[in-house]
């Protein structure tokens, strides 16, 4: 969604986008006002019936007279006990339920995002869309079912029941509220930009929290730990500050709600004594002037709950627009009406193809990519840092969408493909390999959830995996720590391509996901590949050439494009970029390889 368009979204696009998560809770949601309704409507009948009762007893009433009085307050004060725990139950029910549903449809949300569409959020702003925001707007949820209910209507019903009362006298809480109202009014209009740039100061903050703990490692063998300290010392200070301003500012309205109440208190107690003295109780009677106190009080209370709410919304809105920017992003990969569910074979070929992260991206990722590769075939892909290597197979997945060209899997668009059909038989190892919390086994069954033993047994043993698990205390019940960190670097790389075999995919891609392994290591991988995925095509992307030197052919890569394809031999002759890289990682060994190379020349020569 283009930035203009989430910073103008219509109160009606918000209530419709968070509506959408209420679903099984529209009930509780509607009885929660109901039963709100008969709460104040007895709470206001209450001081009345009260003040009849007060005005029994003054004039002398025996217990036959008060009785009834005294049972029907008993019954009304049950009733709105009632109404009053049954609103709380249903409101509660709805916002918490409503939250719940609101976590799910932003997580959902997310899983079908495109790379290009999780670019455009961070992740600590999503964190804190799913966390904070979605706390502030059940707050405000909760608030709206009840509070927004409950205190415009006990306003309301204790101005009229005012004028019932006390008649011209009740003019006085009118006059109160209104000026309170546009005292509270003015303050909300004061605090409501700082809301908002606090929920920006919280995704910074969370930004700060994340990259330290993802990175805690390098902080500590660079010895920043004070650095980091005083970065999360700033963040988190700004937003200390802020809401020390906010207070201050709210903290405005206590006294001023303080000040009202005191105002209507001494109004109706000295002009409601007045009047009871003069008339000498004929027009005004002790309950009727105790009914109006307490209906001054309730108005005024209702008047305060009324701008906690007004706060509380506000701090929800920003969060709000920032739930619907998730929930109303559209991703930009999705699948086609009639999508393909069967990948025929492991062949993939890029026709022409270019591709730019944005349209506001200054110049194109790759260019012109003319490349075919056969089922069964073994590809490596070398290329210096930034030359798109990684860019460039996360288009056969469809991780990412090409912008010009096509490419094909099975020899057919990528497009035209059931998206979890193309991925599941497309297995990517990434560069920076992932575990999860769980036990090696829960790991191993991302790759196939009914995977055997045996066949994980396998799947280990082709990965040079199976010799450390089986040293480990539990083997392959060992619980995996968050981000597998209780595993080495190495271990991890044979565990995440384990979990790819298991798959059996029709294309296996290897994105420098040996490069934690030594030499030996990979070689025997590599053969593992060779004797049980040979009809799999393999794409291996190697810095070392040493990974990638039995490959059937070599793409060397350069700014995005292809600079050469070849064998390992044909590329030493041909291409300074592999010949480079060749001699600066196997010095000792150029001269006689180049001599042998040179040899087989010569007796190619003399044969001819």
């Amino acid at each position: 969604m283009p930035k203009q368009q989430q910073q103008g979204l219509t109160y009606r696009q918000i209530f419709k986008t968070l509506g959408a998560s209420i679903r099984e809770f529209k009930g509780s949601s509607i009885a929660s006002p109901l039963f709100v309704l008969g709460e104040v409507v007895i709470e206001c009948l209450i001081p009345f019936q009260t003040a009849s009762l007060i005005d029994k007893i003054s004039l002398g009433g025996g217990f036959q007279d008060i009785a009834p009085y005294a049972v029907t307050l008993v019954l009304m004060a049950l009733v709105s006990l009632f109404c009053g725990t049954m609103a709380g139950v249903c409101c509660a029910k709805a916002s918490t339920g409503f939250a719940r549903n609101l976590r799910h449809d932003i997580f959902a949300q997310i899983q079908r995002f495109s790379f290009s569409n999780i670019d455009r959020f961070s992740t600590s702003s999503l964190v804190t869309r799913l966390t904070t925001d979605v706390n502030n707007v059940q707050q405000a949820y909760m608030m709206l079912l009840r509070l927004v209910v409950r205190a415009p209507l006990m306003i309301l019903f204790s101005i009229i029941m005012a004028f019932v009362t006390g008649g011209p006298m009740a003019v006085a809480f009118v006059v109160v509220s209104v000026l309170l109202g546009y005292a509270v009014f003015k303050i909300s209009l004061v605090v409501m930009p700082i809301f908002k740039r606090i929920f920006k100061k919280y995704d910074r903050l969370n930004d700060s929290v994340e990259e330290n703990v993802s990175g805690i490692r390098v902080v500590k063998s660079f010895v920043r730990e004070e650095y980091e300290k005083q970065k999360f010392n700033r963040a988190s200070g700004e937003l200390y500050h802020d809401f020390v301003h906010v207070e201050r500012i709210l903290a405005w309205m206590t006294p001023l709600m303080t000040v009202s109440i005191d105002v209507i208190y001494l109004f109706v107690v000295y002009f409601g004594s007045m009047t009871i003295v003069s008339s000498r109780a004929q027009a005004m009677g002790v309950g009727q002037m105790s009914a109006l106190i307490t209906y001054g009080f309730s108005m005024l209370m209702s008047l305060m709950m009324l701008s906690m709410v007004f706060v509380m919304v506000t701090m929800a809105e920003e969060g709000a627009r920032r739930i619907c920017e998730v929930l109303m992003e559209k991703s930009d990969i999705t699948n086609p009406e009639d999508p393909v569910t069967t990948v025929a074979d492991g062949s993939v070929d890029f026709d022409h193809v270019s591709f730019e992260y944005s349209k506001k991206a200054e110049r194109m990722a790759l260019k012109d990519i003319d490349l075919h590769i056969k089922s069964g075939e073994t590809i490596g892909i070398l290329g210096g840092t930034g030359s798109s290597k990684t860019t460039l197979i996360q288009l056969i997945s469809r991780l990412y969408d090409a912008t010009q060209g096509t490419v094909r899997v099975g020899g057919r668009d990528v497009r035209d493909y059931d998206l979890d059909t193309l991925r599941n038989q497309v297995a990517v190892v990434l560069q920076r390999n992932v575990l999860f919390s769980g036990t090696i086994k829960d790991n191993l069954r991302w790759g196939n959830q009914q995977a055997t033993d045996d066949e994980m047994l396998e799947a280990c043993r082709l990965a040079q995996a199976d010799e450390f698990v089986q040293r480990l205390p539990q083997k392959y019940d060992t619980y995996i720590e968050q981000g597998g960190t209780n595993v080495s670097g190495g271990q991890k790389q044979r565990l995440c391509i384990a979990r790819a075999l298991l798959k059996k995919p029709k294309v296996l891609i290897l994105d420098d996901s040996t490069s934690a392994v030594d030499t030996k290591t990979d070689k025997l991988i590599q053969q593992g590949f060779r004797s049980y995925i040979p009809d799999t095509t393999k794409i291996i992307i190697a810095q070392r050439t040493s990974s990638i030197e039995g490959c059937d052919r070599i793409v060397v890569m350069k700014d995005g494009q292809i600079d050469a394809i070849g064998t390992h031999d044909e590329l030493l002759r041909t291409n300074d970029i592999y010949r480079e890289t060749y001699t600066t990682q196997n010095k000792q060994s150029h001269d006689a390889k180049m001599s042998e190379l040179d040899e087989e020349e010569k007796k190619e020569a003399d044969h001819e």
